[in-house]
């Protein structure tokens, strides 16, 4: 029985570069169902790749032809199974998105928000911060001066930091609120295991009065993969194979090289 998530087939519609390390991509898709947290996050396959890497839903609703339309706004680095096909010309590109799952839980009784982020947890703090009418402060950690002016929203209280900044540092010198609130965070997966534990066993911290997400790992800890899928896709799709028996073959060869 597969157990592989509910998936879209989506068409990328437009591509818009905000700054040198973040594009929007705006995708149309039939039958997404957004679950309305305000984090919400999907897996995206593009062409040529099995791997699935995960974005937060920047926006989603209907277009002008009423089809849906999915906004993912990608961060692009040096390398990356996503970054090589983002940084060229994708309209028209087919990709699948699976169907969304989210985290972030506001507690009836929060009086404040407070939102701690790099830049891939941008999209995230725009999008909690435009759907709260709670007090917000965010601290946001981006490189790209250009995100500066207008990607957030002008109603929260926002500090931006360099990238010299460590954000373990940041959060420990906050100045917290005397009244119940929320605190949400996401970053590197090793920093934010860090910053758990300081929020719980230094500011003592219920678990429902935080959510502190690892939304990617340092290169140097990724393990290597043992099988490449690029290229039994791309010799699959000239062979003229499904897709099904395209994972087929890619999972017996994943079973071959744990067996060597």
């Amino acid at each position: 029985m597969s157990t592989r998530a509910r998936q879209h087939d989506a068409q990328v519609l437009r591509r818009e570069q905000l700054s040198p390390h973040l594009v929007r991509l705006t995708l149309a898709v039939d039958g997404f169902a957004s679950t309305g947290v305000p984090d919400e996050w999907v897996g995206l396959v593009v062409p040529g790749q099995f791997q699935v890497r995960y974005y937060t839903v920047r926006s989603h609703g209907a277009g002008a032809d009423g089809r849906g339309e999915l906004v993912l706004d990608v961060v692009v680095h040096e390398v990356g199974l996503v970054t090589e096909w983002a940084s060229r010309d994708v309209v028209g590109d087919t990709v699948v998105v699976t169907e969304p799952k989210g985290s972030f839980a506001l507690p009836g009784d929060a009086a404040w928000l407070m939102l701690v982020g790099d830049l891939t947890a941008m999209p995230a703090m725009a999008r909690i911060a435009e759907t709260t009418e709670l007090p917000t402060r965010i601290w946001a950690q981006v490189p790209d001066l250009e995100l500066h002016q207008g990607y957030l929203p002008d109603r929260a209280e926002v500090t931006w930091l360099d990238d010299e900044a460590a954000l373990a540092d940041v959060v420990a010198g906050l100045d917290w609120p005397d009244t119940p609130g929320y605190f949400w965070m996401a970053g590197e997966s090793a920093d934010m295991r860090a910053i758990r534990k300081h929020l719980m066993r230094d500011r003592k911290l219920p678990a429902t009065a935080y959510d502190v997400m690892g939304y990617w790992r340092r290169a140097a800890q990724r393990q290597p993969r043992a099988v490449d899928p690029g290229p039994i896709y791309r010799a699959g799709k000239a062979q003229g194979l499904s897709d099904e028996e395209i994972w087929q073959r890619y999972d017996e060869a994943q079973h071959q090289g744990a067996q060597s």
